[in-house]
C-alpha cells in the first residue's frame, strides 16, 4: 500500500512538464547527438579518461546542451553551479567565483555551467579568464550562436567548441517512443500527421514533447489526423533570427545555390528566408551581387535583371514583388557563370598597388594648353573609331611597365563572343607591331 509521502510524489511527478519528467538520466540515453557522446565522440574520451575539460556547447533550441552538461557532473567529484546569463550578472559571478576559490583550498572543484553565455558582453566574458586558466572552475558554456562571433577569442582559446546538431528524424522518433512508454498509451496520430508533428519540431525536442503533451490532453481518446492536429497546435515559425546566425547561413545556402547553377535549391532557401521574416530588400541586395561577381559578363543580362527585380518588388511590395524577386533567382541560379571580371579586377588593383603613380604615356593624354603640346602631350595618338578595323594597337599601359592581361575570358556564353574579339585584336596587334 503506497504512503501519503509516496502518493504526493507521484502526484507531484504527474504534473511536471513532459519534457521535464523525459530528461535523460544517463548521458548514453541523449539522443541525435552520437559524434559527441558515442564510443569515439569528444565527450565520451573525457569521460573515460576521468578528465572534462572547458567547452563550449553549441546547437540549436531543444538538442541536449542542458541536458549535457548536467549529466557531465555525475562524472565528476566538481560541485556542480548552473547560471543563467539572462538573469545574472557581474556580481553573481563574483560571488561564484569566490566561492569556487574557497572550494579549491579544500581540494573541491567547481563545475561551472553558463546557459546562454553568448549573453554576456565582453568585458563580462573576460572575467571567467583567470578562473578558466588557472582551473578554478570548470567552465561549460551552452549557446545558440556561432561562438565565434559572439565569445571573446580568448575565451574560446580555453575551451573546446562542441557543435549539436538539430534532432533528426531518427532522434525525433525515439523521443515519440519514450513519450508513449511515460505516458502509457501510443501517440494519438495517424502516419501523416506524425510527419507533420516531427515537421512542426524542427529538430527541437523540448518543443517536440511539449507538442505531445498538448496532443494528449486535447485528442480525447481520437486519432488524429494532419488537419485536426493543425487545430490543436500552432504552427511553429523556423527557427530564423534576422540578426544572427540564420540570417548568415540561409544567405550563404541561397548565394551558393545560384552560383552552384540550382535553380530548385535556390528557390527553397530563398522561400525560407522569406518564411523566416527576413527583409526582401536584403536579398535583392545579395541577388544584385551574385550577378556582378558569380555571373559578370558570361550573361550582361543578369545585372539588369537582378535590379530590375530590385525594382519591381520596391513598387510592387510584398507579395507580388516577391514572384520578381524569385524570377530573379531562376535566372541567375540558371545563367552561365564567371568570375573572368571579377579575378581581372582583384589583379588589376594589386598591379595598380605595385606600380604606385606612373604617368599613362603622353600619346593618350589631352593637350588643351600649348605648353601641354610642346612637351608632346597627345602626339602619336591613334583614334581607333576612324581607323581600319577600328583598332590601332596602341599601348596604353605605362610606358615603364608592359602590356599586362588581366581579363580572361571563359568560353561560356556571352563571354564565348568576347573571347572571340579579344583573340582578333590581339593578332591585330602583333600585325601592327
Amino acid at each position: 500500500m503506497e504512503t501519503l509521502f509516496e502518493n504526493a510524489s507521484l502526484e507531484s511527478n504527474k504534473t511536471r512538464p513532459l519534457a521535464d519528467r523525459l530528461r535523460p538520466k544517463d548521458i548514453l540515453d541523449v539522443v541525435g547527438q552520437d559524434r559527441l557522446i558515442g564510443d569515439n565522440g569528444s565527450i565520451s574520451k573525457m569521460i573515460k579518461i576521468g578528465k572534462i575539460s572547458s567547452m563550449i556547447l553549441w546547437g540549436p533550441p531543444g538538442c541536449g546542451k542542458t541536458t549535457i552538461a548536467r549529466l557531465l557532473a555525475n562524472y565528476t567529484d566538481l560541485d556542480f553551479v548552473p547560471l543563467s546569463a539572462i538573469f545574472s550578472g557581474v556580481a553573481d559571478l563574483r560571488k561564484i567565483f569566490e566561492t569556487a576559490k574557497l572550494k579549491k583550498q579544500t581540494g573541491m572543484g567547481t563545475l561551472l555551467f553558463v546557459d546562454e553565455i553568448h549573453r554576456f558582453n565582453k568585458s563580462q566574458q573576460d572575467a571567467f579568464l583567470p578562473y578558466v586558466e588557472d582551473g578554478t572552475i570548470i567552465l561549460i558554456g551552452a549557446t545558440t550562436e556561432n561562438p565565434s562571433f559572439e565569445l571573446n577569442s580568448a575565451l574560446l582559446s580555453r575551451c573546446q567548441v562542441m557543435v549539436l546538431n538539430r534532432l533528426d528524424d531518427k532522434a525525433l522518433d525515439n523521443l515519440i517512443l519514450r513519450a508513449e512508454t511515460e505516458l502509457e498509451a501510443e501517440l494519438p496520430l495517424n502516419e501523416n500527421a506524425k510527419i507533420a508533428l516531427k515537421a512542426m519540431a524542427d529538430g527541437d525536442g523540448r518543443y517536440l514533447l511539449t507538442m505531445i503533451e498538448q496532443i494528449y490532453n486535447f485528442a480525447d481518446g481520437k486519432v488524429l489526423n494532419r488537419a485536426e492536429l493543425s487545430e490543436i497546435l500552432q504552427k511553429r515559425s523556423p527557427i530564423y533570427d534576422k540578426g544572427d546566425d540564420g540570417h548568415y547561413n540561409l544567405i550563404s545556402a541561397l548565394h551558393k545555390s545560384v552560383r552552384g547553377s540550382d535553380p530548385d535549391a535556390a528557390l527553397y532557401w530563398f522561400a525560407r528566408m522569406l518564411k523566416g521574416g527576413e527583409d526582401p530588400n536584403f536579398i535583392a541586395r545579395r541577388l544584385v551581387r551574385m550577378a556582378v561577381e558569380d555571373i559578370c559578363l558570361a550573361d550582361p543580362n543578369a545585372l539588369t535583371i537582378a535590379n530590375n527585380a530590385w525594382q519591381a518588388y520596391e513598387r510592387l511590395g510584398s507579395p507580388e514583388g516577391e514572384l520578381a524577386l524569385a524570377n530573379a533567382v531562376v535566372y541567375l541560379a540558371t545563367a552561365p557563370k564567371s568570375i573572368s571580371a571579377y579575378v581581372a579586377f582583384k589583379a588589376s588593383m594589386d598591379m595598380a598597388d605595385k606600380t604606385g603613380s606612373l604617368m599613362p604615356p603622353k600619346r593618350i593624354l589631352n593637350a588643351p594648353t600649348a605648353m601641354m603640346q610642346d612637351i608632346g602631350y597627345g602626339d602619336g595618338y591613334q583614334y581607333d573609331p576612324d581607323l581600319e578595323n577600328s583598332f590601332s594597337g596602341q599601348n596604353y599601359f605605362p610606358d615603364e611597365i608592359e602590356r599586362q592581361k588581366f581579363y580572361k575570358p571563359v568560353e561560356r556564353g556571352f563571354e564565348r563572343e568576347i573571347s572571340k574579339r579579344l583573340k582578333y585584336w590581339e593578332k591585330l596587334r602583333k600585325d601592327v607591331n
